[in-house]
């Protein structure tokens, strides 16, 4: 310990090394977690109708073992190394040559930067286990509203209650400013949500949207929230605008806001302090 206290870029490198390996289970988050929410809602919906479903193969984020979604291939462990396999494997299924979706390996590569800068600034720290839980779960939630337009409560109601608990001591900020964060998060979306749905009949958002700000609220606390909102929705505009004009993406198909959440979120994690200072010491 004191090894690694002595030379931080040590620990950054094996906090990389490390992040490479839960970018490879954040790969299976995304992939498996809507599914077996999918899963869970079709057996509720036969349980109201009164139909009994047959037992159902057993799904969760463990089993059954990664596989070739063509040919059933079962990833071997050599296979599935972050990073290293892919591109062994030329992006392609060593059974039946099926590419491979390079999403996989960039996933892992961005987890582990990011894993690393939180390592570098925070050192080792009750920050630095925070900031990694934070920055871990908003990359899936990031890539699972992309996939799906679902922020599942699974992801985002844990993130807020680990938010204030890391604010218990002030981790990141104090606790009135995570608990006032939170809730001024929630009700922020939740009243634009409202005040769209009022002027247009259609809703312009999802209540994931709301928890997820009432999390980075609970993080970062309430002084956060602008930064993010400002960021997140400027992100946003321009590329939602540009997918209409030049990919010409249908207006009526909604785009997800999460991932710009969670960018705006990232910032400020990382800069939103200085960003804050720079702004006040213009006024």
């Amino acid at each position: 310990m004191e090894l690694l206290q002595a030379e931080p870029a040590l620990y950054t490198g094996l906090v990389f090394l490390f992040s490479l390996l839960v970018g490879s289970f954040l790969n299976v988050v995304i992939h498996r977690l809507p599914k077996m929410m999918e899963a869970e809602w079709a057996s509720q919906c036969a349980e109201l109708r009164g139909e009994v479903l047959p037992p159902a193969t057993r799904y969760n984020l463990w089993l059954p073992r990664s596989a070739c979604p063509s040919c059933g291939h079962m990833i071997t462990a050599l296979e599935n190394i972050p990073l290293l396999s892919w591109l062994w494997l030329r992006g392609r299924c060593s059974a039946c040559g099926t590419a491979i979706s390079a999403r996989y390996p960039l996933v892992e590569l961005f987890t582990a930067l990011l894993s690393a800068a939180v390592a570098w600034k925070w050192g080792m720290s009750v920050q630095t286990l925070g900031a990694l839980l934070l920055v871990w779960t908003l990359i899936a939630l990031a890539f699972i509203d992309l996939d799906t337009t679902l922020l599942p409560d699974d992801l985002t109601l844990p993130l807020l209650w680990l938010g204030l608990l890391f604010n218990l001591n002030g981790h990141f900020t104090s606790l009135s400013s995570a608990v006032i964060g939170a809730i001024a998060g929630y009700l922020l979306l939740w009243s634009v949500y409202w005040l769209f749905k009022l002027a247009t009949g259609k809703e312009g958002m999802g209540f994931g949207d709301f928890k997820l700000l009432a999390a980075l609220g609970a993080w970062l606390g309430w002084e956060m929230l602008p930064i993010i909102i400002l960021l997140s929705s400027v992100v946003g505009a321009v590329v939602g605008i540009a997918m209409i004009v030049f990919i010409r993406h249908d207006r009526r198909i909604p785009i997800p806001f999460g991932p710009y959440l969670a960018g705006g979120g990232l910032v400020a994690l990382f800069f939103g302090a200085d960003l804050t200072h720079a702004y006040l010491a213009r006024i």
